[in-house]
C-alpha cells in the first residue's frame, strides 16, 4: 500500500511583468558578451540560453519561439559565429522547454535542473552540429561544461526569479 504524499501549499503569483523579462534577457545578453579569454571562452554558461530556458518554462506564451530565434541571431552577429548558430540553438531549446515545460514544474529543483541540463547539452549539441557543417574542428568535451554550469544556476534562477511575482502582505485591518 503506497502512502500519498501530501501536497504542498502552492502560492498565488501575480502575472509576469514583460519588463522584468526583457531586462533579464538582456542582462543575459550582455553577460554573454563580457569578454573571456583562453580556455574559459569554451567553458563559460550561456547565460542568454539560460534565461531563455526559465521564461520559457514559465511564462512560454510572452516568449514564443521568435524570440529566441532573433536572439540567437544576434548572438551570431555579436559573436562572429556562423550564422545560424545559436539561432537554431536556441530555438530548438524554446522546443524543448515548451515541450517538457508541465513535467519540469511538477519537480522539486534538483529535478528541475537535471531537465534543464539535458535541455541546455542539447542545444549546446546542436550549435556544435552547425559549427561541424560549416567546417570547424572539435573544440574538446570542456565545451560541454557551459551548460553544467549553467545548469547549476538553476535553483538560484528559480528562486531569485520569483520574487516580483509574490504578492505583497496586507497589513493588518482591525
Amino acid at each position: 500500500m503506497t502512502q500519498a504524499r501530501p501536497e504542498k501549499p502552492t502560492e498565488i503569483l501575480l502575472p509576469v511583468n514583460p519588463v522584468f523579462v526583457a531586462i533579464t534577457l538582456a542582462v543575459a545578453f550582455v553577460l554573454n558578451l563580457l569578454p573571456v579569454t583562453g580556455q574559459a571562452v569554451l567553458w563559460r554558461p550561456d547565460f542568454v540560453a539560460l534565461i531563455l530556458a526559465y521564461w520559457l518554462v514559465h511564462y512560454p506564451r510572452g516568449l514564443g519561439f521568435l524570440l529566441p530565434w532573433l536572439l540567437g541571431l544576434a548572438m551570431d552577429v555579436a559573436e562572429g559565429a556562423l550564422f545560424g548558430q545559436y539561432a537554431l540553438g536556441y530555438t530548438a531549446l524554446a522546443f524543448m522547454a515548451i515541450l517538457v515545460r508541465r513535467r519540469v514544474l511538477m519537480f522539486d529543483l534538483f529535478s528541475q535542473t537535471l531537465h534543464v541540463l539535458v535541455m541546455l547539452l542539447i542545444a549546446k549539441a546542436i550549435m556544435l552540429f552547425v559549427r561541424f557543417a560549416g567546417g570547424a574542428e572539435f573544440p574538446g568535451w570542456l565545451y560541454f561544461l557551459g551548460p553544467a554550469l549553467a545548469a547549476l544556476l538553476w535553483p538560484l534562477l528559480a528562486v531569485t526569479f520569483v520574487i516580483p511575482q509574490k504578492t505583497k502582505p496586507e497589513a493588518d485591518r482591525a
